[in-house]
């Protein structure tokens, strides 16, 4: 049984698991699969469970500034709770939401109250991969257009790209990639030529997780 094995170190299991594949995007946002999310907590404790928080009786809490609903998740005896504002598909605030965007959110609040226990964790800080030294190679796509060299150094060709007013990356994310680029003596400056990026703080969120990957599969060929 799961909660026998590691129960003073379960976070650090739940966060190597590869969610990869179940990651479900709209636009330029990311979400885990909600049954995915449930079926490997589960799986990993079969006596975790949650609870959608009331407000005088409601699964949601209407204020001047948004709706927010509340999902607690108790995973081997631990609580940990997320509150979640009622979004629309820009991940915009609803002052006047539907049942379907109230319960849209419960999920993505579950999704996330998982994630505090290690579960997804690292989608939220915009790294592509887990903290796992053996993953199924199948599960990464990566591009394989690459020049390597003697050195340790990975070369890359030019190519233009062209973005209008794009959203940035995050500051986590921005710390992951050059700890990538160090890892794998990347040569920055072509790195950032074949994206078309002028700098890395100029990286386009959407972007991402293209920068990661092909750095990821750099460490493995490295």
């Amino acid at each position: 049984m799961a909660t026998t094995k590691s129960a003073s170190n379960y976070f650090v299991e739940l966060k190597k698991i590869n969610v990869n594949e179940h990651i479900e995007r709209k636009g330029q946002f990311s979400y885990l699969s909600w049954p995915f999310a449930v079926e490997e907590l589960r799986k990993f404790d079969p006596t975790a469970t949650w609870v959608v928080q009331r407000f005088d009786g409601l699964p949601y809490l209407k204020t001047d500034m948004g709706v927010f609903v509340e999902v607690a998740v108790t995973v081997q005896g631990v609580m940990l709770s997320q509150i979640h504002p009622v979004l629309d598909g820009k991940n915009r605030p609803l002052l006047e939401p539907s049942a379907f965007d109230i319960n849209t959110s419960i999920q993505r609040a579950l999704v996330k109250a998982i994630a505090l226990h290690g579960l997804g964790l690292y989608i939220y800080a915009g790294e592509d991969l887990p903290d796992s030294e053996t993953l199924n190679d199948a599960n990464t796509h990566t591009q394989s257009t690459q020049l390597t060299q003697p050195a340790t150094v990975r070369q890359f060709p030019k190519r233009d790209n062209c973005f209008s007013d794009p959203e940035l990356l995050t500051v986590n994310q921005l710390r992951f990639i050059k700890k990538l680029i160090a890892e794998t003596g990347t040569n920055e400056e072509q790195l950032l030529g074949f994206f078309g990026f002028d700098s890395l703080e100029n990286i386009p969120k959407a972007e991402v997780n293209r920068v990661i990957k092909m750095l990821e599969n750099n460490r493995k060929a490295a």
